[in-house]
């Protein structure tokens, strides 16, 4: 799976009406809602802030107050095309007095989007299983050799009463099998999956 790296921007200008894409990183529709939600608000001033995104656990398209099917759609069109995951495209227009028809609106919300991807840099992403593995201070110097060891990937430490890593396997070894002869020390438990670089 693609996905872009950070966020871009891109400007469009067709019949004195001006287009400004806007891509996000956004892992879950719930973020992207976020993201459209702040934007919106932000650009509150402009004719309209259309959107489109594909998340890990949704997807979907807004034309906002555009004719149906001519801003949404032909966004995460392109966003399909390019075979893009986990992002969030805004398109927000200022009317520039000349109405484009439905055809155009197409073609300049389409356009608009894929440009922005032209500027973007792409990176390849990967669904990871990723466990959280908690243990005693006195442990991390074992559990550090264990992980290098096993080659896994830490995407997040927290230093509290104890310390919880959450881990990843490249090549989806069981890493609760890899834990198991530390079951006095370390608590294994599995949180889900995440969409991360390809390691």
């Amino acid at each position: 799976m693609k996905t872009i790296a950070k966020p871009t921007q891109s400007e469009l200008k067709i019949k004195k009406s001006q287009f400004i894409c806007r891509l996000f990183p956004s892992k879950t529709k719930e973020e992207s809602k976020e993201i459209i939600s702040r934007i919106s608000e932000e650009y509150s001033d402009a004719t309209h802030n259309c959107s489109a995104y594909i998340t890990s656990n949704g997807e979907g398209f807004d034309d906002n107050g555009e004719p149906s099917g001519t801003a949404g759609k032909p966004m995460i069109n392109a966003l399909r095309k390019n075979d893009l995951h986990n992002v969030t495209a805004i398109v927000t227009r200022y009317f520039g007095g000349i109405k484009l028809g439905a055809g155009g609106l197409v073609r300049a919300y389409g356009k608009s989007v894929l440009e922005a991807i032209e500027n973007s840099e792409i990176i390849e992403i990967e669904i990871y299983d990723v466990y959280r593995i908690n243990f005693g201070y006195e442990n991390i110097k074992l559990i550090d050799q264990e992980i290098r060891n096993n080659r896994l990937h830490i995407t997040n430490k927290i230093f509290d009463e104890s310390v919880t890593y959450n881990v990843v396997s490249p090549n989806n070894q069981d890493i609760e099998k890899i834990f198991a002869k530390f079951t006095s020390k370390v608590k294994v438990e599995s949180v889900g999956q995440e969409a991360l670089e390809k390691l």
